[in-house]
């Protein structure tokens, strides 16, 4: 089975590359390596098909998707602050180039594309745990693009046929998670402070709590609606685990892995665009896509932990 994985050197992408290679497919991916590196994909590199390239770019994302019957669109610029910071760039690569991807999967007969969405499209709303029934309210122009680019997706799906799926990925982790980008995500974060015997910083008061989902049900979720036997037709499903942690009880978990109890947080004002909670409720991926992970947070953070310390001696990628 031919598969394109738009972004699949960054940090999910390169999870499900590997994933999809296990599953036997033949994997292409694009990526333009603003955000994804390299290195995530150096021990499958002779396994795939390696494309550089620029979502916002439409002759580059046909050349890429010709010949595929699947694709995984994961190709975005992350991040809350990012978009706050550069909301324009923030648009013009996660709708623009969701568009583009659309278009080229319409126009080369994709049987169906699977589009990385986000919980941010909830925003902060009181009532818990998120259900894909509750009106959107996102509060960054992040969290704006990719319910964008799930309003663009179910479009294509109604008006020219092209089967697609939204997953709105809760707070993902796992290994190959840069630590050193200026918008890394909470536990790298975490994890590069505590290895390094500096206090963690902690926007708010660390009660915030999140569905920490790690990446291999990520994949697996991924596959489960790329095989589905019904069409899906622009449907939108929940990523997580739904369980929630604080952030407190998520460094008390890294420092104990760590040997780093001694080290203790500093706190910041809160940032502009965070929410205060979010939970996952996957009912309706266990019922149309039998979606069943089964978390082990510590076991789960663990492996990230052994993952991160490989990558910091050389072994890792």
């Amino acid at each position: 089975m031919e598969c394109l994985i738009t972004g699949g050197a960054g940090f999910i992408g390169s999870n499900l590359a590997r994933f999809l290679l296990g599953q036997g497919c033949r994997v292409h991916i694009l990526d333009d390596l603003s955000t994804g590196r390299q290195e995530n994909l150096s021990r499958i590199q002779s396994e795939v098909d390696f494309i550089r390239g620029d979502i916002r770019d439409l002759d580059t994302v046909r050349k890429a998707m010709q010949g595929c019957e699947l694709v995984f669109h994961l190709a975005a610029l992350p991040s809350v602050p990012r978009s706050i910071a550069d909301p324009e760039t923030s648009h013009s690569v996660n709708v623009n180039g969701t568009l583009n991807v659309l278009l080229a999967a319409r126009d080369a007969s994709v049987r169906r594309v699977m589009l990385a969405s986000s919980s941010s499209v909830y925003g902060d709303q009181k009532e818990l745990p998120r259900v894909e029934t509750q009106p959107p309210r996102p509060l960054s122009p992040y969290a704006v693009s990719k319910l964008t680019g799930e309003y663009y997706a179910r479009s294509f799906s109604v008006v020219y046929g092209l089967d697609t799926v939204s997953l709105r990925y809760f707070n993902v982790f796992g290994p190959h998670q840069d630590p050193d980008s200026p918008y890394a995500a909470v536990i790298p974060r975490f994890m590069e402070a505590l290895s390094q015997g500096v206090s963690p910083v902690i926007y708010g008061d660390g009660s915030q709590s999140r569905d920490f989902t790690f990446v291999e049900n990520v994949c697996r979720i991924n596959w489960l609606a790329a095989t589905a036997a019904e069409p899906l037709a622009g449907e939108v499903f929940n990523v997580g685990c739904g369980h929630s942690f604080t952030l407190l009880e998520i460094l008390d978990r890294l420092a104990l892995i760590l040997g780093a109890e001694q080290v203790k947080p500093f706190f910041e004002a809160p940032r502009s665009g965070d929410v205060k909670h979010s939970l996952a409720d996957i009912g309706k991926a266990r019922r149309i896509l039998g979606y069943a992970p089964e978390p082990d947070l510590t076991a789960e953070l663990r492996l990230t932990c052994e993952w991160f310390g490989r990558s910091r001696d050389g072994n890792g990628r």
